[in-house]
């Protein structure tokens, strides 16, 4: 069940992540793959701060959404070079 919430926030936020920087979203399949990288990074900065949004539904998905901009923006970094 845990790993089905875990797709589902991914595809939120990996949705919610498209729209914010790109104007549009990558696919159902793109969106779960950058929600659930983007929970990672997320996961990893929040930590690393000593700091958490809050538990629960809501704090997992700001965490992947804020995770999944920033993969975005860096893979537009990278792009560009």
């Amino acid at each position: 069940m845990a790993l089905l919430w875990f797709i589902l926030i991914g595809l939120v936020a990996g949705w919610l992540a498209g729209v914010l920087v790109r104007g549009g979203g990558f696919g159902v399949l793109g969106d779960i793959i950058v929600g659930v990288v983007g929970a990672l990074i997320g996961g990893y900065v929040f930590s690393a701060l000593g700091t958490f949004p809050g538990g629960g539904l809501l704090g997992s998905l700001i965490v992947a959404t804020l995770g999944a901009v920033i993969l975005i923006l860096l893979l537009r970094l990278v792009a560009r070079i």
